[in-house]
């Protein structure tokens, strides 16, 4: 994967010379322990190339109006037995009803550590990272299918540098997903920007599969627990 691409939910980047870099939606700090009401979906993550590569997870906290929502993401890629990549990435977002005020994420590899923070100010969403200060607007999405909410998007910012790029979501089509030994009905939605991305939610709206094709192969995250979210996936049906 090219270094701009691997990015708006979910960032790989693989080199020419083999290193993966995982843009990814990440959340600041692992949870000690989850909120009531909370939901906590976990990913395994597999590269086309390089088989499984990790893991990632966003808990989602809400209360009344508001929703806080951690993404934790830990990437490892071994080619001929040696580690050539490894990151761990983490990130904060927080919602007041459907828009973002507040958001932190840090991406630690082995150059360094980035961390970009945003919050809201009157009609615009203010993004800080080591390359400067950017502007967006008020409707823009982190690259983080945490729900449904990225079907309205036309503008996203990628969680690992800032950067916010224009993009447009088409589909909701019928589809389905195989979740362990099952087959799970669900709706593909198709994002389209700097890089494509496809999501697909289940009947209530829960992302159960994401992917981000790349130049060096697809990277997909498929759902392989659910916590509280009413969703058994080992049956990948909908608990009654």
């Amino acid at each position: 994967m090219s270094q701009k691409s691997a990015g708006a939910w979910i960032k790989p980047v693989v080199p020419a010379a083999g290193t993966v870099m995982f843009a990814a939606l990440v959340g600041l700090a692992a949870p000690a322990a989850m909120a009531a009401g909370a939901e906590q979906l976990t990913y395994r993550v597999t590269h086309a190339v390089f088989g499984d590569i990790g893991t990632y997870s966003n808990t989602v906290e809400p209360r009344g109006e508001a929703t806080t929502v951690k993404t934790q993401s830990h990437l490892n890629v071994t080619l001929l037995g040696a580690n050539v990549f490894h990151e761990e990435a983490q990130r904060v977002e927080q919602w007041q009803g459907d828009r973002l005020v507040s958001f932190r994420g840090v991406t630690s590899r082995k150059g360094g550590s980035t961390e970009v923070t945003g919050e809201a100010r009157g009609n615009s969403f203010v993004i800080t990272s080591p390359k400067g200060t950017v502007t967006a607007p008020a409707s823009v999405r982190p690259a983080n299918p945490w729900s449904d909410n990225f079907i309205s998007a036309n503008m996203m910012m990628r969680p690992d540098n800032g950067r916010v790029e224009p993009v447009s979501v088409s589909g909701g089509a019928a589809s389905s997903v195989k979740l362990h030994d099952s087959t799970i009905q669900a709706r593909r939605y198709d994002i389209s920007g700097d890089t494509k991305y496809s999501v697909w939610l289940d009947t209530r709206g829960i992302p159960v599969q994401f992917m981000i094709e790349d130049d060096t192969g697809t990277v997909t995250f498929t759902l392989t627990h659910c916590m509280s979210c009413g969703i058994t996936v080992s049956e990948a049906t909908p608990r009654q």
